[in-house]
């Protein structure tokens, strides 16, 4: 199942908040430098869905902040 995630990076929590499309926004503290956004959006997201983090797989947009990940079932 393929999700659209837009990152909130730099924000003083981490939250996960579902939008009336479907898609996910998810706020992290870490900046958005060295892959630390994407690896904290991951994480959160996966505690979020309550699954392992091996589950959550981003397959689009690394250096952006709307994103697409993948989640194995």
């Amino acid at each position: 199942m393929k999700i659209l995630v837009k990152v909130k990076a730099g924000a003083r929590i981490k939250d996960v908040a579902k939008q009336a499309d479907g898609s996910f926004v998810v706020f992290v503290k870490e900046p958005p430098r060295e892959g630390k956004a994407n690896e904290a959006a991951r994480t959160t997201l996966a505690a979020f869905l309550d699954i392992p983090k091996t589950a959550v797989r981003l397959i689009r947009g690394a250096k952006s902040k709307n994103k697409t990940f993948e989640i194995d079932n």
